[in-house]
């Protein structure tokens, strides 16, 4: 399964208001300004979201938009969705070796496991573990 820009630029407005709130409205100029991305694509998929219930959108001078819900329990899986789709690694049909089969639906149960663990909260507040590990020994 890959993952189209669909998908990441809508997780990147999410991870962008999931970082701020609390802090009121965001607007889509400035999420594209500081990710150097197409402002009028990021109101492509603001659309889906918001029908969706994932975001809210504040009319006015000072508008924008923020999460619905809490950084917490919104997924990445629940992003991925609303954007992308239904997670599956192929299409298949009953016809399909059942073995094959079998791999497909474990890929996409994977698929599904890692999106639907993965709060945007988590993404927020990750931390390069490598990156830390590395720098220890420079000090």
């Amino acid at each position: 399964m890959k993952i189209s820009t669909k998908g990441r630029y809508g997780l990147t407005i999410m991870m962008e208001l999931a970082a701020r709130t609390g802090e009121g409205p965001t607007s889509l100029k400035s999420i594209a300004e500081r990710n150097q991305l197409s402002e009028h694509y990021l109101e492509q998929l603001i659309a889906p979201l918001r029908n969706a219930g994932l975001v809210k959108s504040i009319r006015g001078a000072y508008g924008g938009y923020i999460l619905a819900g809490d950084p917490a329990t919104m997924t990445a899986g629940d992003v991925i969705r609303v954007l992308e789709g239904p997670i599956s690694p192929v299409d298949f049909t009953e016809e399909d070796d059942p073995a094959k089969r079998d791999l497909w639906l474990r890929i996409r149960d994977s698929i599904a496991n890692v999106l639907d663990s993965t709060t945007l909260k988590d993404l927020i507040t990750f931390e390069d573990q490598e990156k830390k590990d590395s720098y220890m020994f420079y000090i």
